[in-house]
Formats: C-alpha cells, sequence, structure tokens
C-alpha cells in the first residue's frame, strides 16, 4: 500500500515527470502507409454497407468491430494476421451480445465487466499481444453493449461486430503486402547484428554482444503448418546460422582463449577473417531483407580461404578460423540458388556460382555435403530427427539412381525442413490455463494487475453511471486502456492518452461545428482518422490518442449525437478515468524493485546451468545430450531479457526498495549485470570448442563442474535472502585442475579460470551492506586475504 512504500514526495514527483516525458514523446518509426490504407477501406467498407443497408447503430457497431480488428493486426505478433483480426472481432462481438443481455441489471453487469477485466489483466501472461487485445476489447465492448435495442438487435450487432473482422482478414488475405516482411527484418537484423559484432571484435576483442536480435529472429521462425508450406526458401537455414557464427567469433578474437597475439601476423589474420565473415553476413542480411541473390565481393572470398603459403593461425585460433571458413562457406550454399560475385578493378564483372549435385560451388571451398547442416547449430540434432533425416537422403539418391528429378541444391539440400511450431488458437487454450495457474500467486506482477483492472474497471462504471452525463462509461473505458501491469508504461499512457485525447476532441470538435457534417461525411471522416491512426500508431500514445478521440467524436457524429456533449464529455470523463488508473496504482502497486534480486538470482541460474552443460561436454563428451547446451542458452538470453526488462521498469519506479533484505542499488545491479555477462561471454567461448564425442574425457572438467553446480545453487539461494556468496569450492577444482594440467593449458582450463573471474566479481557486486556501507570494502579486504 502507499503508507509502506519506501518513497519521498520529490523521488515521486521525479518519476512522473519523467513518464510524462515519455508519454508526451513522438517516436520516429518506420511507416506502413499502404497497411494503413488498407486497414482503413477494411473499416470504411464496413461503415459504407451498413449505413446503406441498415441504421446508424449498426454501422458503429460494425465500425467498431472493424476497428478492433485493424487495430489488433498493428500489434507486435507473429501470428497470422487474419487470425487475429477475427479473434479479435469474435471475443468483441461475444462479449457485446453477452454485456447487452445483463447491461439492464447493473449489479449483473458489473460482475461481468470484473470477471471479463480480470481475465483481460490475466492475458498478459500469455504475452503482450494478448493483454493488449483484451483490454481494448473490454474498452470497446463498454460502448456496443448501449448500442443495440433488443436482444435481436444485440445479436445482429455482434453478427456485424464479426463480420467487420471478416473483413478485414479478407483484405489482408487478397491484397497481401509483404506478407514476410516483419520476418524477413528479424532475421536480416539478426544476421546484420552478428556482422556488427564482427567488426567491432577486429578493434576490441572484449565486445559486448546483444543476443536481443537473435531473440526476436528465434520469436518469427515460429511458424504453424501452413507457414512452413509457404515460407520463402530465404527464411529456412539462415538464423541457426547466425547462432553458430556468434561462438565462433568470439573465440577466433579473444587473445586468452584463441590464443591469438593482441600484436602480430596472427591478429591481422584474425581481423582479416573478422572482416570477411562481416562482408558475408552482411550480404546475406541484404539478400534476406530484399528477397534478393547473395551478391559477394571477391576479395572477401579470396580472404576466406587457407593461405598458399600455409596457415598463419596455430592452435585454438587455427581451428576458430577454419570453422569460420567452413560456417561462411554454408552462409553461401544456405542460399539454394546461384550467389553473385562481383569482381572489381578497372574491368569490374560478375560471375555466377551455381551449386553441382554434390552442392559444390566453383571458386568455394570442397566440403563434404552435411545431412542435417545450418539446422541445428553446433549441438547437433536430436538423434530420431538425424536417423529420419539420413532415411531420407538415402530415399532421395535410390530415386536419383533410378533416373528420377532430383534439384541440385546446396550441401544441406537432402535435409528435412524443420520448423519450430507455432500453436494455433485452440491449442492456445492449455497454454493459458498453465500460463494462469503460474501466476496465481500474490506477488506475480500479471495476478495484481488483473486485480487493478478488475476493481477499477467496477468502480469506474459505478462512478460513471452515478455522474450527470449520459456517456459515464468513458470512466471505466480509459482506465481499462491506461492500466498496465508496470508503473512507467502506466503512467506514460495515462498522460498521453489524456493530452492526446484533448487534442483530438478539439480538432474533432471544431470540424463539426464548422461543417455540421451528415452521417455519410461523418463516417467518411472516421476513416480518416483511423486511417492516420494506423498509419502512426508505433509513433506514440499521444499521436495515437489524438486520431483516436477524432475517431471517436465523428463516429459517434453519425448516431446524430450532440457533438458538443460528445467533446467535452469525453475529455473530462477521460480525465478521470486516466486519474483512477493512476491512482489505483499508487495503492495497489506492483514494484518491480523489490524484484531485483529474484531476478538476479534467476539469471544466475540459468547461466550457471549453461555454463555447466558446455563444462559437462568436455567432461563427459560421449553422455551430452544433443540439445542440452541449446536449451542452456535459451534459458539463459530469457532469463536475461526478463533481467534487463526488470531493471529498466525499476528505474523509473519512485522507489529504490521496501522490504527485509538489504537493497541492491543501482551500482551494485549494474556491476552484477556486468559480472554475469563476462560469466555468459566465457561459456559462449568455451562453446565454439565443443569437442566430438569420441573424445576422451577430462578429469579436470569433471572435478570443475562438479564443484560449480552446487556452488551455482547455493549463489542462488544467497542472493535471493541477501547473503554473502561464496565460490571456495569452484577455486579449489580450479587449483587442482591447473596443478594436473599439461602445457600449454587445455581451452577448458583457460576459460575456466575466466568463468572463477566472473563468479568472483559477481560475489563483490552482490555483497550484502551494512549500516554504514563498507560491505564491498569488508569483502574485498577478505578476498585479499584468502588469495594471499
Amino acid at each position: 500500500m502507499l503508507g509502506n512504500m519506501n518513497a519521498a514526495p520529490l523521488a515521486w514527483l521525479r518519476a512522473l515527470k519523467d513518464t510524462a516525458r515519455s508519454g508526451l514523446t513522438v517516436e520516429r518509426a518506420s511507416l506502413t502507409p499502404l497497411i494503413a490504407v488498407r486497414g482503413a477501406c477494411g473499416v470504411g467498407v464496413v461503415v459504407g454497407l451498413a449505413l446503406l443497408i441498415g441504421t446508424p447503430q449498426l454501422a458503429v457497431s460494425s465500425a467498431f468491430g472493424a476497428f478492433a480488428s485493424g487495430i489488433a493486426t498493428f500489434q507486435r505478433s507473429w501470428r497470422p494476421r487474419p487470425v487475429l483480426a477475427l479473434a479479435a472481432s469474435a471475443g468483441l462481438a461475444i462479449s457485446t451480445f453477452l454485456g447487452y443481455l445483463l447491461v439492464g441489471w447493473p449489479w449483473a453487469f458489473v460482475l461481468l465487466l470484473a470477471l471479463w477485466a480480470f481475465l483481460a489483466g490475466m492475458a498478459w501472461g500469455i504475452g503482450p499481444t494478448s493483454g493488449v487485445v483484451a483490454a481494448f476489447n473490454i474498452s470497446v465492448m463498454l460502448i456496443t453493449v448501449h448500442l443495440p435495442a433488443s436482444t435481436l438487435g444485440a445479436l445482429s450487432h455482434a453478427a456485424l461486430i464479426a463480420a467487420g473482422g471478416v473483413v478485414q482478414a479478407g483484405l489482408i488475405v487478397l491484397f497481401p503486402i509483404r506478407p514476410w516482411g516483419e520476418r524477413r527484418e528479424a532475421l536480416a537484423d539478426a544476421l546484420a547484428g552478428v556482422a556488427d559484432y564482427a567488426r567491432r571484435l577486429r578493434h576490441d576483442p572484449m565486445a559486448p554482444f546483444d543476443p536481443e536480435p537473435l531473440i526476436e529472429a528465434r520469436s518469427a521462425a515460429y511458424v504453424t503448418p501452413r507457414q512452413a508450406r509457404r515460407r520463402p526458401r530465404q527464411l529456412h537455414g539462415y538464423r541457426a546460422l547466425a547462432e553458430r557464427f556468434r561462438p565462433v567469433l568470439a573465440s577466433l578474437a579473444d587473445p586468452v582463449v584463441g590464443g591469438a597475439p593482441m600484436v602480430g601476423p596472427e591478429r591481422d589474420r584474425v581481423r582479416e577473417l573478422l572482416s570477411a565473415a562481416a562482408t558475408v553476413l552482411d550480404a546475406t542480411a541484404r539478400a534476406v531483407r530484399r528477397g534478393e541473390r547473395v551478391r559477394l565481393p571477391d576479395q572477401a572470398l579470396d580472404v576466406l580461404r587457407v593461405p598458399k603459403s600455409g596457415p598463419v593461425l596455430s592452435g585454438p585460433a587455427r581451428r576458430a578460423g577454419l570453422r569460420l571458413i567452413a560456417l561462411t562457406d554454408d552462409a553461401v550454399e544456405a542460399a539454394q540458388e546461384p550467389v553473385e560475385v562481383t569482381r572489381g578493378g578497372v574491368l569490374a564483372r560478375v560471375t555466377w556460382h551455381v551449386a553441382d549435385r554434390e552442392g559444390r560451388r566453383r571458386g568455394f571451398p570442397d566440403r563434404a555435403p552435411l545431412v542435417d547442416a545450418s539446422l541445428d547449430g553446433p549441438y547437433g540434432p536430436d538423434p530420431e530427427d538425424l536417423a529420419a533425416e539420413e532415411a531420407e537422403a538415402a530415399r532421395l539418391e535410390e530415386t536419383k539412381a533410378a533416373g528420377g528429378k532430383h534439384t541440385p541444391a546446396a550441401g544441406h539440400a537432402l535435409a528435412r525442413e524443420r520448423h519450430l511450431h507455432m500453436p494455433t488458437l485452440a491449442g492456445l487454450v492449455p497454454v493459458a490455463v498453465r500460463s494462469f495457474r503460474r501466476e496465481l500467486h500474490w506477488r506475480s506482477p500479471i495476478l495484481r494487475h488483473a486485480i487493478r483492472v478488475s476493481v477499477v474497471a467496477s468502480v469506474g462504471y459505478l462512478l460513471g453511471n452515478a455522474l450527470p452525463p449520459a456517456h459515464g462509461y468513458w470512466v471505466p473505458l480509459t482506465a481499462a486502456m491506461v492500466l498496465r501491469p508496470d508503473f512507467s508504461r502506466t503512467y506514460e499512457r495515462g498522460v498521453g492518452r489524456f493530452v492526446g485525447t484533448l487534442l483530438g476532441v478539439a480538432v474533432a470538435g471544431t470540424v463539426m461545428a464548422l461543417a455540421s457534417p451528415g452521417p455519410y461525411l461523418s463516417a467518411a471522416l472516421a476513416v480518416v482518422s483511423v486511417g492516420f491512426m494506423y498509419l502512426l500508431m508505433r509513433t506514440g500514445q499521444a499521436i495515437t490518442s489524438i486520431c483516436t478521440g477524432a475517431y471517436v467524436v465523428f463516429l459517434l457524429g453519425i448516431l446524430g449525437t450532440d457533438w458538443y456533449q460528445t467533446a467535452y464529455e469525453r475529455a473530462g470523463l477521460t480525465a478521470l478515468g486516466g486519474v483512477l488508473a493512476m491512482l489505483s496504482y499508487a495503492l495497489f502497486p506492483a514494484w518491480e524493485t523489490p524484484l531485483l534480486r529474484d531476478r538476479l538470482a534467476d539469471w544466475l541460474a540459468a547461466t550457471g546451468r549453461y555454463a555447466i552443460a558446455v563444462m559437462d561436454a568436455f567432461a563427459q563428451p560421449a553422455e551430452r545430450a544433443p540439445r542440452q547446451v541449446r536449451e542452456a542458452l535459451l534459458d539463459t538470453r530469457a532469463a536475461r531479457q526478463t533481467w534487463e526488462q526488470t531493471v529498466n521498469r525499476a528505474e523509473a519506479e519512485p522507489v529504490r526498495h521496501r522490504g527485509t533484505h538489504s537493497p541492491l542499488s543501482r551500482r551494485s545491479a549494474s556491476d552484477a549485470q556486468s559480472a554475469l555477462v563476462t560469466l555468459g561471454r566465457a561459456t559462449m567461448l568455451l562453446e565454439a570448442h565443443l569437442p566430438d564425442r569420441e573424445a576422451p574425457s577430462d578429469p579436470g572438467a569433471v572435478d570443475f563442474s562438479a564443484a560449480l553446480a552446487p556452488a551455482v545453487a547455493a549463489a542462488t539461494t544467497a542472493i535471493r535472502s541477501s547473503e554473502p556468496v561464496e565460490w571456495g569450492d569452484v577455486h579449489d577444482a580450479l587449483t587442482r585442475w591447473w596443478e594436473q594440467a599439461d602445457h600449454p593449458p587445455p581451452v577448458a582450463l583457460r576459460t575456466a579460470e575466466l568463468l572463477t573471474d566472473a563468479l568472483d566479481d559477481l560475489a563483490h557486486a552482490v555483497i550484502p551492506r551494512d549500516s554504514s556501507g563498507r560491505g564491498r570494502e569488508h569483502h574485498a579486504a577478505g578476498a585479499r586475504t584468502d588469495k594471499s
């Protein structure tokens, strides 16, 4: 509650000032005018037909259905857009019908509204798209339930609302506009991000790597079976290639693990390889983004060969260099089409390299084709999948030998295509149930948000009905649209929506006063407003609210509503709804600041599993599970993403800490984040050198992994309870490994030392501070004593 928060008035003033500034910020975003026009046409078609063959009330209902469906198609979701449009309109249609049946009994309708709002709040546990669409449907339902005049009329209104979604979905199917464009952009950004990483490694071997583009590309790779059959060829294998490049590039550049000195011919060769790999990745990203053939300069291909004078690199660096050359060859082969190679000079010319029946290209290194090339990364495919692919490859070879048609392609052309499965809407039901169960605990921000939305919507509806104006539903409507699970977005949206609504109502009200448009002209103005809203949707809440405010004023003008009443009532009631939403968050908050230690512990646990999985590959190569490292890496990325989101939200909150545990200051959080990033980077370096299953076991790795697992588990518990973190057993295992290691030390041992240093930095960052604030100094002194 408000009284229990450790927050000074100045902190609240600062937080409100920052969120207000963010809410009024106009962001630069790429505009999609054709898609906006298509969505506006969907609204226009529905409104026009409803006005011609029906009543103004039906026209308004159908317009809201098409409007809500259009809003759903603009959300950041990888689900097919027609499915989003149909789902949004179906949900709104059902809500409208049920709401009309109970709107005559206020308390029954309030109970229905509370239940619907609670479910809409819990929908955030499934994902942001589900939460936004559900909240929007609740808001629109509060308007549409007042339009029908009978039960049969309610059925007609519900049917027209659903028809609005059908029209939007039909337009998307009939007039597709870059249907794979967003997925192409996500994959190209991932490839370009790895290319940028390679270039930065040339000058800074310790350069950080941002996994966000790879996370987004993986999300974009989820497709339905129907999409998998229609997916463009370029969207098949490049994401796994980008994943395979990442550890090899880092290992090649690192002077400790790779072994290439910072000065000398070996470092020059490393820089040449990194630059050539970046060129190949950039060319591939450009081809994927534009849907073109891959165009490569011949200078990059010349670098990606072993020099005629002999290899320059040695040891781990040479192995990483050879793997990098093989990966760039895979990147070219993954095109599965002719590759254009440009040769500079006075007489510039272009040559085309086409794969033969064995997947070889002239001018590229000869490599044996791999059945599972580029589809599974360095972790290997699942045994069942590999067996099925080999059987399919054998069948195709028999067909070719018997005279059947066989199309030559790259080395992995015989591989069976696999994809990440996206569940259908029916398949989302068990996912939603599991999500609800997972969030049913008092500390869950999603549960607290659902309770907050439910209470605010109910109280807002009762308050709106008690006020003199006839359109009191604007109070709960605004509150439901403004509320979000976190503090910053709730207050940003509240300020942006209030200011945007005032401007939108003022502009639309002035037009209505001067022009006095009839129903058809009002409908046309509403369509123009919604078109601008679709176009500018990603530029900020204030701009979107301006267009939305104008749209509602023009749309209700179709009903002949007095525009003065509509404008001024909506402005005042919108302000009241926004204030109610922001006040509800202050009274019943879900602060992220107290969760920092839990999120940090989760990240450490995930990164520790990643390090243990990689170290186990050296300890027991023959027993390594095919997907063990990959799954641990994905868990690490998810935990890091959650941590970064929590930190960003906590920085905007007016509270620094509350609870019995020692606070995690901003400096401590930053130092701990740096330590865990270093821990993940060191593990990534070792990942590039995973041994084969036939490799012998390393006793030192066995000992180190056995010491690391319980130490990480104990450290996560210590961080949650604000206790000192100890790594004594890990240090002892590392010392024993050094004593029994050969010279030069193996890659795993050098990486283990980097891991241990990162763990020490983490322990120093999270050491609890006493009342005098001397925790770090005492810990540092103790660490120096132990080492001495």
